[in-house]
């Protein structure tokens, strides 16, 4: 008997879909420490000199800041398994027509954030070809954890306590501020701006927030990106198996984003949320390294902690549902349906 097609949304495949995909996969090699899971964002090999980490995104639902994100992104994928960043490569497809002046300006885009990160450009591939009706980026980054210790999503143990290290929604912010500009006149100039340049101030890196999380004897890190803090929780729920408890009033929220998400009827719980950090310690050391990452971060926060059990959920035992779709992939298709649709 077949299996009924589902029609899929942009944005992530569905995790029930994946899951089957990634099953089916054959026994992986010894030397593959960390392999594709849901949850997990990077790989980890064992090579002769450590730990070889590498994760790979493309930059697919907006083109504004394109070489930052296609940077930042993926160094944070990195960096959240304890690796530093240090090579990135990049795949730059752009459609026939596209001028020069676009190409060096994402290449000039790329260098400045991988100068920020210390990371370098070691390869890649450029191609102008019908197959893109505007610039992607595809990058791959990655990063050699030296002493074989690497941190996975999947380390959470029950009774650790989890915090949250940035506020969200920061890249969701500063994405629909731009793509969703007329809907916003009515919003205060001020927060407005904050969110248009949310990716400068406070900045989408996790990098330095992770390395510091590794050193301070991290079991899991995360980044949330694509769905938000709600899928977010849930991948590190679902790598761990277990369930995550969290406070709704201890969550660090990035106001600018609230104000956004607000006047376009988004839910910032479930809106693109590069520039968080999710850290998993032993709830007796807590108290000890919570400054150390507020004071490097700006904000750090507990949010909650984890029992055996599966699921997000509240204080009062409520479901902190996982987000089908990103607020910002809906808002952006819906956009562009509109502005597609022929007129009457």
């Amino acid at each position: 008997m077949s299996v009924p097609e589902e029609r899929l949304e942009s944005g992530k495949v569905p995790v029930g879909l994946l899951a089957e995909l990634l099953a089916g996969l054959p026994s992986p090699p010894p030397e593959l420490r960390l392999g594709p899971r849901v949850g997990e964002d990077a790989c980890a090999i064992e090579v002769a000199g450590g730990v070889l980490v590498a994760a790979a995104d493309p930059i697919t639902l907006t083109a504004d800041e394109m070489g930052l994100l296609s940077v930042v992104v993926n160094a944070n994928d990195v960096a959240v398994t304890g690796a530093r960043p240090r090579w990135f490569l990049a795949v730059i497809l752009v459609p026939p027509g596209a001028g020069s002046a676009a190409v060096r300006d994402l290449f000039a885009a790329i260098s400045r954030a991988l100068e920020r990160i210390g990371a370098h450009l070691v390869g890649g591939h450029t191609e102008v070809t019908a197959a893109v009706t505007r610039p992607i980026v595809v990058g791959q980054m990655l990063g050699l954890a030296e002493a074989g210790r690497f941190v996975a999503s999947g380390g959470v143990q029950p009774g650790d306590v989890l915090i949250q290290v940035g506020p969200v929604p920061i890249e969701g912010a500063a994405v629909l501020a731009r793509q969703a500009a007329g809907q916003l006149e009515a919003l205060d100039p001020l927060m407005l701006e904050a969110a248009r340049t949310a990716m400068d101030e406070p900045g989408i890196s996790v990098v330095e927030s992770a390395l510091l999380a590794t050193r301070l004897g991290a079991t899991a890190l995360h980044d949330p990106t694509e769905g938000g803090l709600a899928a977010g929780l849930h991948e590190l729920a679902h790598a761990s198996g277990v369930c995550v408890r969290i406070d709704r009033e201890a969550v660090l929220w990035f106001e600018p984003g609230i104000a956004v998400c607000r006047a376009l009827g988004a839910d910032p719980w479930s809106t693109l949320a590069s520039g968080t950090l999710l850290a998993a310690f032993p709830a007796e050391t807590v108290e000890a390294i919570l400054p150390a990452l507020a004071g490097q971060a700006r904000s750090a926060a507990v949010i909650g902690s984890a029992e055996r059990g599966s699921g997000v959920c509240d204080s009062d035992g409520d479901p902190i549902l996982w987000p089908e779709r990103d607020e910002v992939a809906r808002i952006v298709s819906t956009m562009r349906s509109v502005a597609e649709a022929p007129l009457a």
